[in-house]
């Protein structure tokens, strides 16, 4: 299983990035799909959840300005970052809750995404 991130790089404060996380054609199904970062030094934190049925949860640094979305025909989950600042640096990892035909529900990461925002 693999999950392959993309979108990440370096943008000026107030702008805007969106990433997007795509799973393998060996999953066979999706429950909760999340964001998370990671900043120097520091431990992963949560920033984004949705759930198969399309509830949302966002830590409240991001509420406003960040939207988490899934494409479940194509496995992907996406995060619309706006406003960004610098405190969002970080680099950021996809998660995914998936069954494949083989294996029971477990949770998989991305290899993870670098996002700079310049002030």
């Amino acid at each position: 299983v693999q999950l392959v991130e993309s979108g990440g790089g370096l943008v000026q404060s107030g702008g805007s990035l969106r990433l997007s996380c795509a799973a393998s054609e060996s999953i066979r199904s999706i429950s909760v799909m999340g964001w998370y970062r990671q900043a120097p030094g520091k431990q992963r934190d949560l920033v984004a959840t949705i759930t198969s049925g399309g509830s949302t949860n966002y830590v409240d640094s991001v509420k406003g300005r960040f939207t988490i979305s899934r494409d479940n025909a194509k496995k992907t989950v996406y995060l619309q970052m706006n406003s960004l600042k610098p405190e969002d640096t970080a680099v950021y990892y996809c998660k995914m809750r998936a069954r494949t035909l083989v294996t029971i529900e477990l949770d998989y990461w991305g290899q993870g995404t670098q996002v700079t925002v310049s002030s």
